[in-house]
C-alpha cells in the first residue's frame, strides 16, 4: 500500500469504519468562503459547520479534498519545480469533528492510522504541541509512548490556528517525520526546521476556543477537530523518499511530458517536466470545476499556471501545444477518485489546446524581447521594471513568469519601477474610460476596481454564493451604511448574479447578512464592478461586511430559457429565410424573448411556422449546451455568429447547442454556435416549449420577432385554443372546420358589401345608375353638387364617373359623411380639364370641411376632412371656384 491511490482509499475506509462520514471533495471554487480564491484546505467546505451557521446530519466527516495554492496569501507558485514539495496542486486528506470528539480521540485516529495502518516506522516520528497545551502533550506521552525529547513545544503563531481576527482558534500539533541524515535539515522549531529531513505529514487542530474583540479567549461549548495529512508527503516516506515529485503519481505525468517532448525526464530539462507535471493537475482540475482563463480573478491564476507550464514547454523544445495531451494520463491516474476529470476531459483538452496555440505565438515574440532587454544588461542588474512591464502588457507575461525566466539566469526584476509602469498605465487607462461617455459616477467605479479589483462573476457555476463588501453606494457617492428603507448600490469582490449585457436583464434576488437582508432589484456592470441594486428591507449594512447573495432562481431560469431559445431561433431563421439573416438586437427577459434580425420583407405563415417547429425540434433534443473560451478569430472560423453591437476582445465565449446532421462551421453536426456572455440551459428540453406571437418590423430592413417560451408559452397557446374553441362554439362547427367556415362567411360578407355599394350607388344616383340628380349650370358648365351619407371615399370615385357619364360634359362634386368623417371627392369632363381642375375643387372643398390638402389628376381628386357638418359649405366653395373659372 505505497501508491497514492491505495493510501487516499485507506485513509477513507479507516475513518468510515470509525463511523466518519465521507464527504466528496469540495469544488476548488469555494462558495462559502469569500475571502479565498481556491479551497486549500480540508476544512474549507466545513467552515460553516465549524461556526454553528450550518448544520448537517452527521458530526463527524472524512474527506480527501483538492485543493490549490497558486493567488493570494496562499501561494506556492513560483517555488513550484524547484523545490521536492511545493505544489499549486495538491491532496488533503483529513478527519473532522463538529462537537464530537475531541484531542483524546483525535490523537489515537492519527497514530493509529499512521503506525498502524500506513505501516510507517514510530521511531521516525516526532510531534509538536502549542507550548502551552499540556493536554495534548500527556496524550501523545500516553497514546505513542513519545518521550519529552520528541514532543517540542512550539510558542509561536505557527502552532496555533485561527479562522479570522475574530472566532473559533485553537492550538495544533502537528505528526513530523525524520528522513535520516543523510537529509539536511533539522527539527521543528530548530534554525535548521526549513530542510529536507524533518518533514510534516500531519496537522491536527484542536479547535477549542473562540477569539473576542478585545483578544481574550473564551472555551467553546462544542470544541471541535480539524486534521490534514498531505497525501504527497506520506507517500514519498512510504515510496522511500521525500520528494515529491518522485511519486507514482507525479512520476507518471513527469514521464509522459518526457515522452511527449522526446527528452530524458531526469536530465537537464528535470525542472521543466515537474513544473509540467504539478501545473497539468493545478489547471485541469480548475477547469474540471468551471474556472476558464481570463484577465481577472480566478481566471487569470489558472492563465497564470497555464502559461507558466507552457513556457517550460517551450524550453523542452516543444513547439506544438503540449499540455493538452498529457490530459489523458491524468484521467488514468486520478479520474476514478475524481470523476469530474473524466467528465470534463475534452473541455480541458480543448481549452489547454486553445490557450497554448494563443499563446505560443506571444511567447516567441515576449522571449526575444526578454533576451534582448537582458543582453544590454551589466553583470547582475536587474531587468528594468518598464520593461517587465512591456511584457506583461503587450504580451501577456505574467510578472511571476518573467522573474522565473530571469531566475534561472541569475537576475531579478526593479519591482518598483514595474509598480511605476504599472501605475501610469492605469492612469492612461482611466482617462480613456472617462472619454467614453459612459453614464453614471465613472470616476467612482474606476476608483473602487482600482482599490479592490474587479467583481468576479461567479454565475455561469452557481446562483448563491458568500462576498465581502468592498463598497456602498448612495446618491452617486460612496456611503459609510445603508440602513432600512434606503436604496443604494452594493458592490462586492465576488458575485452570482448576472449584470445586464447582450440583450440578457440583469439579475434580481437577495443579499442577506448577520441582522438584515436587502432586496436586489437590479444588476449592472460599470468598468468592471457589478452594481447591485438594492433596497436595504431590514438591518443595517456596511462597507467589509460578510454577506450572502442569492439570485431569484425562478427568474432566471425563465431568463435562461429565453436567452438560449434566442440562439435556436437565430439558426432556425438563418436555415429557413438564408444566411443574410443576422442579429441586430434582442431582450431576454423573464417573461418573453425578442429578437431583431436583418430580413427585408415580413416572414409568411408557413415561413413561421417552418422556424417555430425547427426550434421546437432541437428542445424536443435536450442536447447539452456547451461553453468554450476562444480567440474571436478561432471561434469565427469554427462557425460562430457573434452578436449585434457585442464588443470583443482577445477571448470568448463560445455557446453551441444542438445536433444535427447539417451542423454548421467546423464543429461537426452542431447546429448554434455563438460568442455569448450570458448564462444558458444546461440541456436544451430545459426550454420547455417555444411558440412565436408576432412579426413585425423594427425598423428599414429589420425585423421583430417576439415569443414566449416554457410555461408562458403553454399559456398562450392555451389561451389561443380557448378562442379557437368559442369561435367553433358560434359558428356551431368543430375547431378543425373553423377556417372553412370563415372562408364562406368572408365571401358571403364581399357578396352583401358589393350589393351594398350597388344600392348606395343607385341611391346616389337617385334610384337608378340612368338617373341621378340635375345638373345646373355654372360659368357654362354642367355641374352636379352632391352631399351624400353613409358612402364611403372609396366608393366615391365610381359615382363621379356615373355622373360624368350622365351629364357628357361638365363638372361634379360630391361630398359625404362617412363613419363620422367627411369624404370629398371632385371630377371634370376631359373638354374641360383646361378651365378648371378637379384638385382644385377637392381642395377648395375639403378646406371648408376642416381640412388640409388633397390631390388626384385634373379630371379627379379626393380629399378628407374631420367632420361633414358643413357639407353644404363646402359644395358652395365649390360653386365659387366654378364661376370664377376663365
Amino acid at each position: 500500500m505505497t501508491d497514492l491511490a491505495d493510501i487516499r482509499a485507506a485513509f477513507l475506509d479507516y475513518f468510515a469504519e470509525e463511523g466518519h462520514a465521507v464527504v466528496p471533495s469540495s469544488p476548488l471554487v469555494p462558495r462559502n468562503d469569500p475571502t479565498l480564491l481556491f479551497a486549500n484546505s480540508g476544512m474549507v467546505q466545513f467552515k460553516n459547520l465549524f461556526t454553528g451557521v450550518e448544520t448537517r446530519d452527521y458530526a463527524r466527516a472524512t474527506s480527501a479534498q483538492k485543493c490549490v495554492r497558486a493567488g493570494g496569501k496562499h501561494n506556492d507558485l513560483d517555488n513550484v519545480g524547484y523545490t521536492r514539495r511545493h505544489h499549486t496542486f495538491f491532496e488533503m486528506l483529513g478527519n473532522f469533528s463538529f462537537g464530537d470528539y475531541f484531542k483524546e480521540e483525535a490523537i489515537p485516529y492519527s497514530w493509529q492510522l499512521v503506525t498502524g495502518k500506513l505501516g510507517i516506522d514510530p521511531s521516525r516520528l516526532l510531534v509538536t504541541v502549542y507550548h502551552d497545551d499540556d493536554e495534548a502533550a500527556a496524550l501523545w506521552k500516553k497514546v505513542a509512548g513519545l518521550p519529552d525529547e520528541r514532543i517540542i513545544r512550539i510558542a509561536t503563531a505557527d502552532n496555533f490556528w485561527m479562522m479570522g481576527p475574530t472566532g473559533p482558534c485553537g492550538p495544533c500539533s502537528e505528526i513530523f517525520f525524520d528522513h535520516g541524515e543523510a537529509y539536511w535539515g533539522g527539527p521543528p522549531g530548530s534554525p535548521e526546521e526549513d530542510g529536507d529531513r524533518f518533514v510534516e505529514i500531519w496537522n491536527l487542530v484542536f479547535m477549542q476556543f473562540e477569539q473576542h474583540e478585545d483578544g481574550t479567549r473564551t472555551p467553546l461549548p462544542r470544541p471541535s477537530i480539524d486534521t490534514g495529512m498531505g497525501i504527497e508527503r506520506v507517500a514519498a516516506l512510504l515510496q522511500g523518499t521525500n520528494d515529491n515529485y518522485a511519486t507514482d503519481l507525479m512520476r507518471a505525468l513527469i514521464e509522459a511530458s518526457a515522452h511527449a517532448t522526446n527528452t530524458d525526464p531526469d536530465g537537464d530539462g528535470r525542472t521543466h517536466h515537474r513544473v509540467i507535471a504539478d501545473h497539468i493537475r493545478s489547471t485541469s482540475f480548475l477547469i474540471a470545476d468551471g474556472v476558464l482563463p481570463s484577465k481577472d480573478g480566478r481566471g487569470y491564476v489558472l492563465r497564470r499556471i497555464m502559461r507558466r507550464a507552457m513556457r517550460h514547454a517551450h524550453l523542452l523544445g516543444a513547439r506544438d501545444p503540449l499540455m493538452y495531451r498529457l490530459v489523458p494520463e491524468l484521467v488514468r491516474q486520478m479520474g476514478a477518485a475524481y470523476p469530474e476529470l473524466g467528465q470534463a476531459q475534452a473541455l480541458i483538452e480543448e481549452t489547454l489546446r486553445g490557450e497554448e496555440e494563443r499563446f505560443k505565438t506571444t511567447l516567441d515574440r515576449g522571449l526575444s524581447l526578454l533576451d534582448a532587454e537582458v543582453a544590454e544588461l551589466g553583470e547582475g542588474e536587474p531587468l528594468s521594471g518598464e520593461a517587465a512591464f512591456k511584457l506583461y502588457d503587450t504580451y501577456g507575461f505574467p510578472l511571476d513568469m518573467t522573474q522565473d525566466a530571469l531566475r534561472e539566469m541569475g537576475r531579478e526584476v526593479d519591482l518598483p519601477g514595474f509598480g511605476s509602469a504599472m501605475d501610469a498605465q492605469k492612469a492612461q487607462a482611466r482617462a480613456a474610460w472617462a472619454g467614453t461617455g459612459e453614464v453614471g459616477e465613472t470616476a467612482l467605479w474606476f476608483d473602487l476596481v482600482e482599490e479592490h479589483g474587479a467583481t468576479e462573476f461567479l454565475g455561469y457555476d452557481t446562483e448563491a454564493s458568500e462576498a465581502a463588501v468592498v463598497a456602498l453606494v448612495k446618491g452617486g457617492e460612496r456611503a459609510e451604511g445603508l440602513a432600512a428603507g434606503d436604496e443604494g448600490i452594493v458592490v462586492v469582490n465576488q458575485t452570482p448574479f448576472y449584470a445586464e449585457a447582450g440583450g440578457q436583464v440583469g439579475d434580481t434576488g437577495e443579499i442577506r447578512w448577520s441582522g438584515g437582508h436587502a432586496r436586489v432589484t437590479d444588476t449592472r456592470r460599470q468598468a468592471g464592478a457589478f452594481l447591485h441594486f438594492v433596497r436595504v428591507e431590514e438591518g443595517a449594512l456596511a462597507p467589509g461586511a460578510a454577506v450572502e447573495l442569492e439570485v431569484d432562481h425562478e427568474r432566471r431560469a425563465l431568463v435562461r430559457a429565453n436567452h438560449s431559445a434566442t440562439h435556436l431561433l437565430h439558426e432556425a431563421l438563418r436555415d429557413a429565410l438564408g444566411g443574410h439573416v443576422a442579429q441586430r438586437g434582442s431582450l431576454n427577459a423573464p417573461d418573453r424573448l425578442r429578437f431583431d434580425f436583418s430580413h427585408g420583407k415580413a416572414l409568411t405563415a408557413e415561413e413561421i411556422g417552418v422556424v417555430e417547429k425547427a426550434v421546437n425540434r432541437f428542445i424536443r433534443q435536450d442536447s447539452a449546451v456547451t461553453t468554450r473560451i476562444m480567440a474571436p478569430d478561432d471561434a469565427r472560423a469554427l462557425g460562430a455568429q457573434a452578436l449585434f453591437g457585442e464588443k470583443y476582445g482577445d477571448e470568448v465565449r463560445v455557446v453551441s447547442m444542438g445536433r444535427a446532421a447539417t451542423g454548421k462551421g467546423q464543429d461537426g453536426d452542431t447546429w448554434s454556435i455563438e460568442l455569448c456572455g450570458g448564462t444558458h440551459v444546461g440541456r436544451t428540453g430545459e426550454i420547455g416549449l417555444f411558440a412565436i406571437q408576432s412579426d413585425s418590423a423594427s425598423s428599414s430592413g429589420v425585423r421583430r420577432i417576439e415569443a414566449l417560451t416554457g410555461a408562458a408559452a403553454l399559456r398562450a397557446l392555451r389561451e389561443q385554443e380557448g378562442r379557437l374553441l368559442e369561435a367553433a362554439s358560434a359558428l356551431k362547427a368543430g375547431p378543425g372546420e373553423v377556417p372553412a367556415r370563415v372562408a364562406i362567411l368572408l365571401d358571403e360578407r364581399r357578396q352583401l358589401q358589393a350589393e351594398v355599394a350597388r344600392l348606395k350607388r343607385e341611391a346616389a344616383l337617385g334610384g337608378s345608375a340612368a338617373a341621378g340628380p340635375e345638373a345646373r349650370e355654372i360659368n357654362g358648365m354642367q355641374a352636379v353638387l352632391q352631399a351624400l351619407d353613409g358612402v364611403t371615399g372609396k366608393e366615391l370615385p365610381a359615382l363621379i364617373d356615373a355622373h360624368k357619364q350622365s351629364i357628357g360634359s361638365g363638372v361634379v362634386v360630391l361630398v359625404s359623411d362617412a363613419g363620422g368623417k367627411a369624404a370629398v371627392a371632385a371630377g371634370v369632363t376631359p373638354d374641360l380639364t383646361g378651365r378648371v381642375s378637379a384638385v382644385d375643387l377637392a381642395r377648395a372643398a375639403g378646406a371648408a370641411l376642416g381640412g388640409k390638402g388633397g390631390g388626384g389628376r385634373p379630371d379627379m381628386a379626393q380629399a378628407g376632412a374631420p367632420s361633414a357638418e358643413n357639407a353644404e359649405g363646402a359644395l358652395e366653395a365649390a360653386v365659387k371656384l366654378l364661376e370664377a373659372a376663365g
